[in-house]
């Protein structure tokens, strides 16, 4: 793929994740042919983040042995608030400092020399699954997201559905009124049960009353700074009580919220994604659908409820597609 030729027709993707960052170097078919892995920052703000995304990017282009400059363009999907007009991004409350707009497209335009595009990044980690992914089979689909927080994306008839501008937001259906504090500064979104920072939070909390748990001895081992997905899942194989009891409230949880989407919609397909979705697999798939069925309207005809196909490539892959069509 060295030859300026192919180059040419290659794109770059960056998923902007609340504890990583994941680049590719991207065909139009989909394939990656180079890719890179950093972890988002934990301070600064979004001048910090947009530094540590193009150098991701150099890394995936180096992988792949391509010249970033040569690229069609970049496609980033990112938390929180996006304008592909503007490429400004705002509201990414998973991200360190990131209330007001900032210019992310710009700022990676001028730093790597090429067209940036930007767009939420589970509206196009859902579009990857629905043009190449387990959501090849289905008309119409919902993409739920259950990493940091609990994204979602729609596809509906065949097409992306973004409302205003703010449709997919699922991780903020009220599963509890009154329930608990959620990032988004409202109370018993399904987040506060299910976004691994919340269940973080939480897991902090009940240590620090006493609760036993090897979340945080298990955190340090593996030179983590957050209770990453990998811990949790470790954490889970060991058999701690705490950690089974806050993936269990968070099942509950995704079952109640994802069910009511699905008694709104109607959708053929459920895709669960993400970093804990992807880590946790089959298993949890199958245990969110089973808290699904007690909530579902129509129980004896439930949507498929399948695991992502692209893994943690998905998302940057799903960025790579904004140069598929033209800016909203």
């Amino acid at each position: 793929m060295g030859a300026a030729g192919a180059e040419a027709k290659l794109r770059g993707g960056i998923d902007l994740g609340g504890t990583k960052i994941q680049a590719a170097i991207v065909t139009a078919e989909g394939e990656v042919v180079g890719d890179s892995r950093r972890p988002t920052p934990s301070s600064g703000g979004p001048a910090d983040v947009a530094e540590q995304l193009a150098e991701a990017l150099r890394e995936a282009a180096a992988a792949g042995g391509v010249d970033p400059g040569t690229l069609e363009g970049i496609g980033v999907g990112s938390p929180g608030e996006t304008n592909e007009v503007t490429g400004e991004v705002s509201r990414a409350v998973n991200l360190p400092g990131w209330d007001d707009a900032f210019a992310l497209g710009p700022a990676l335009s001028e730093a790597l020399g090429v067209p940036v595009r930007v767009g939420n990044d589970v509206d196009v980690a859902t579009n990857a699954e629905f043009v190449l992914g387990a959501g090849r089979p289905y008309g119409s689909i919902l993409g739920v997201f259950w990493g940091t927080g609990v994204g979602g994306g729609l596809i509906l008839d065949g097409k992306p559905w973004h409302g205003r501008g703010a449709a997919g937001e699922i991780g903020h259906v009220v599963v509890e009124i009154g329930g608990a504090h959620c990032p988004c500064g409202r109370r018993g979104c399904m987040e506060a049960y299910a976004g691994r920072g919340p269940m973080e939070a939480k897991a902090r909390h009940e240590h620090a009353n006493g609760k036993k748990t090897q979340l945080f001895e298990i955190m340090e081992k593996k030179g983590r700074e957050r209770l990453s997905s990998s811990v949790w899942d470790r954490a889970l194989k060991q058999d701690d009580q705490l950690a089974k009891k806050l993936v269990d409230r968070a099942v509950k949880a995704l079952g109640a919220g994802v069910a009511s989407a699905v008694n709104l919609l109607d959708v053929e397909a459920v895709i669960i994604g993400g970093g804990l979705g992807l880590r946790l697999g089959q298993p949890y798939v199958e245990r969110i659908a089973a808290q699904m069925s007690k909530h579902l309207f129509l129980d004896k005809r439930p949507p498929a409820i399948v695991l992502a196909e692209l893994g943690d490539l998905g998302g940057a892959i799903g960025a790579s597609l904004l140069f598929d069509a033209a800016p909203r």
